[in-house]
């Protein structure tokens, strides 16, 4: 004879029932708390996983960089937040605390100097890419490809960024200096603060043409519009482009992924179809 053991202790099997069927709502309501932290984990992970990375970007790459960023953020689950401007300008912001993570320079003195004076993390410093200078026009066939028509008197203003801030502004100095024209057209100057400013002037009609980044007019293999001449090398030092992970980035994984991407195969086409040498 098996024995029960509820009715040994005087249990009834109403109040049997009436224990198991409390017990069930519990264990649910302990499943439920146990998927909530799981859930809440699992949020969590992935918000430390993808982080937003702030990029003081030069103007001449604000384009490459929103094309690369939109593969990169796609594979990464990472944001790229970027300010385009000229480097010079961020040289003083990133030295008075601006809270950015990349620098993507428009020469490779700024990230070498910021890198000496501790705002740089040492050995993040590379070459992304060499600018190329183009003297450009909105009008087609007005630049020829010699650029002959800057000794002519047929425009009364010529945009360049500023060469005190902007490396390509330096370079247009250089490219005139060279030609011997420097003086000549030096009454005829439109400055700007960058290079984004310098393509508006030039864009709008307000200077009759200018010098800009190549990146900024081409496009796979071709000046996109208007007429152009690509500056020969031989008349401006080469323009290294250097990137460099700021101090306040050191040990961030989503900003050190952003330069390895950089140098990778994807990124590196997309710069070259925008005129830059590598």
């Amino acid at each position: 004879m098996v024995s029960d053991p509820a009715a040994e202790s005087g249990e009834s099997g109403e109040s049997r029932r009436a224990r198991q069927a409390g017990g069930r709502p519990r264990q649910r309501i302990a499943n439920r708390l146990h998927a909530g932290v799981l859930a809440l984990v699992l949020l969590s992970t992935a918000a430390a996983q993808a982080a937003e990375i702030k990029v003081a970007v030069s103007a001449n790459f604000a384009a490459p960089l929103r094309k690369i960023g939109v593969d990169f953020e796609k594979e990464s689950g990472h944001r790229i937040v970027a300010s385009v401007g000229s480097t010079g300008m961020f040289y003083a912001q990133i030295k008075a605390g601006a809270p950015f993570d990349a620098l993507l320079a428009a020469d490779d003195e700024t990230p070498a100097r910021l890198e000496k004076e501790g705002a740089g993390v040492a050995g993040s410093r590379f070459t992304y890419a060499i600018g190329k200078l183009v003297l450009w026009s909105r009008t087609p066939g007005f630049v020829d490809d010699r650029g002959e028509v800057l000794r002519t008197k047929a425009f009364s203003h010529l945009a360049l960024a500023d060469p005190r801030l902007a490396p390509y502004g330096a370079a247009s100095l250089q490219v005139l200096k060279a030609l011997g024209l420097l003086e000549t057209l030096q009454p005829r100057f439109v400055t700007a603060a960058n290079n984004t400013q310098a393509y508006q002037f030039v864009a709008s009609g307000n200077a009759e043409l200018g010098f800009l980044a190549l990146s900024q007019v081409y496009q796979d293999g071709r000046i996109t519009e208007g007429s152009g001449w690509i500056v020969p090398q031989e008349f401006y030092s080469p323009l290294r482009q250097d990137a460099v992970l700021l101090a306040r980035a050191r040990g961030k994984p989503a900003a050190e992924a952003l330069l390895k991407y950089l140098r990778g195969d994807k990124a590196r086409a997309i710069i070259r179809s925008y005129g830059y040498g590598l």
